[in-house]
């Protein structure tokens, strides 16, 4: 349950340390019309190419591109590719990055041929040396590390295996880490999770998860008790399992877990994207996030960096709006007034397993007061009813002269609004019907009441529900709105 924009703008007071493999991520996009004479090989006609900063390097990216500052450590190469990358970061706003230089080994470099008609990777040619640093370069590293965790908020480790994050840096990391009370998220690659011991949270991908736990992971059963398991000996808080297309688990070491399903979009690239969430979980949990919030901001970041092409950074920007996005459907389209129409709605969402949110009122004239709950309430769900008095309810509630705008101008506006996805006009005095009809996951109300005056919360809480009340805006009342209208008109 969150306010997104104070999230977000908690995220610009942020610094996260990150380190981990940096690489230069190569993109050659064209089309494939022939095989070559040569081997039985596609010829593909290079039409255009990108490069990009990607690795441990992409997540720097993301977390200054959300509005953070990042301070970067990662390993180059005494070549071109290492001076391009060190001068590449330099002049990314809102990182400082502090690189170590490493003679032996060349810099890590991927280039990908991409058909661009069907979005399509066709191959992937690597330059790497994934071998641990040598002793002196991993001293090289800590001690390039040690001293910036004083400035830092978080610390997010991101493993690629190639060489930077060996068992020893990785054991210096976090034990000075914890000795200084800053969290550690990691992204493991090794199969080993005994060598991340004492991080705050590991965030695998499926197979990934699978292998180091030696289990099947088909099933979010399957995930929470091998998860549990894993965490005694990672000594972890938690555990993110990212699943592509089936959404994501957290399992964390207290209470249940949660999952919650991918956001439907339109897949053009994978690359980059686990990047994307570690970047979001980090400063997400830094900012001051419960799990199951940091959990919600990873996956609509996800779902933004998988629809573009390429080693993909997410904005808060376009982060907001997958979380509360414009309504896909004409504003008269959201109102309901049937009840079969509400169950259609309910039915549908359920089956997509979304979290469903619940507040009402007879928003009669809307100002900023009532903007902030709806905000704040569709940040705690992933589907927002909004349940509106009717004109003869709003008049028994406010008196004669309410409401100034009748019930049809009151639901448009009301679902013209993004973070509101349906708008139900109800006619008696309270929205009990409503609510038990909708059983929701979260009901909002505005911070003037109280978890026992905010009428439905017994039934709410009956289905395993949650009341969430958020703080007021004083001086905002439509009430006083009103009144003042009518004194100026008199």
């Amino acid at each position: 349950m969150f306010d997104f924009d104070a999230l977000a703008d908690a995220f610009s007071h942020q610094t996260v340390l990150c380190v981990g493999d940096l690489m230069l991520d190569e993109f050659v996009y064209g089309e494939v019309s022939r095989v070559s004479p040569e081997a039985p090989a596609p010829v593909i006609a290079a039409r255009r190419s990108e490069t990009n900063i990607g690795g441990a390097g992409n997540v720097a990216r993301n977390i200054a591109s959300l509005g953070a500052r990042c301070i970067f450590v990662g390993l180059i190469g005494e070549d071109e590719v290492g001076v391009k990358l060190a001068v590449t970061l330099a002049q990314e706003p809102g990182i400082e990055s502090l690189l170590v230089h490493d003679s032996a080994r060349p810099t890590t470099r991927k280039v990908r041929f991409v058909s661009e008609h069907f979005s399509t990777h066709m191959l992937r040619a690597d330059w790497e040396l994934a071998a641990p640093a040598s002793g002196e370069i991993e001293q090289k590293l800590i001690d390039t590390i040690l001293p910036q965790l004083k400035r830092a908020d978080i610390v997010l480790l991101s493993d690629y295996a190639k060489g930077v994050l060996t068992a020893r840096v990785i054991r210096n990391v976090i034990d000075a880490a914890r000795k200084a009370g800053k969290r550690v998220i990691v992204d493991p690659k090794s199969a080993n999770f005994a060598i991340y011991r004492g991080a705050t949270l590991l965030t695998p991908n499926r197979k990934e998860f699978a292998e180091a736990t030696r289990s099947r992971a088909d099933s979010d059963t399957d995930i929470a008790e091998a998860a549990r398991d894993a965490m005694i000996l990672a000594d972890c808080e938690a555990m993110l399992v990212t699943q592509s297309e089936h959404g994501m688990t957290l399992v964390p070491r207290e209470g249940d877990a949660v999952h919650v399903p991918a956001h439907p979009v339109k897949v053009r690239d994978v690359s980059g994207a686990g990047d994307t969430v570690a970047a979001a979980l980090a400063l997400a949990l830094a900012a001051g996030a419960d799990w199951e919030t940091a959990l919600r901001i990873a996956n609509a970041a996800a779902a933004v960096a998988i629809g573009k092409k390429g080693t993909a950074i997410v904005t808060a920007s376009e982060l907001r709006r997958k979380i509360l996005p414009h309504a896909y459907l004409a504003a008269e389209e959201k109102i309901v007034t049937a009840s079969g129409d509400l169950a259609a709605h309910l039915a549908d969402w359920r089956k997509q397993d979304l979290r469903i949110g619940f507040t009402n009122g007879c928003f009669d004239i809307l100002h900023p007061g009532h903007v902030k709950v709806l905000t704040a309430a569709r940040g705690a769900c992933d589907r927002l009813i909004v349940g509106l008095n009717s004109d003869a309810s709003t008049r028994r509630l406010k008196g004669e002269g309410r409401p100034v705008q009748n019930e049809t101008a009151r639901a448009e506006v009301l679902a013209a609004l993004e973070a509101v996805d349906l708008v139900v006009i109800f006619e008696e005095d309270t929205p009990v019907r409503l609510i038990t009809e909708i059983k929701p996951s979260v009901l909002v109300k505005g911070g003037d009441y109280t978890r026992e005056t905010v009428v439905g919360h017994e039934i709410v809480e009956a289905n395993g529900g949650t009341v969430m009340l958020v703080d007021i805006l004083q001086g905002h009342s439509t009430t006083s709105l009103v009144n003042r209208a009518r004194g100026e008109v008199a």
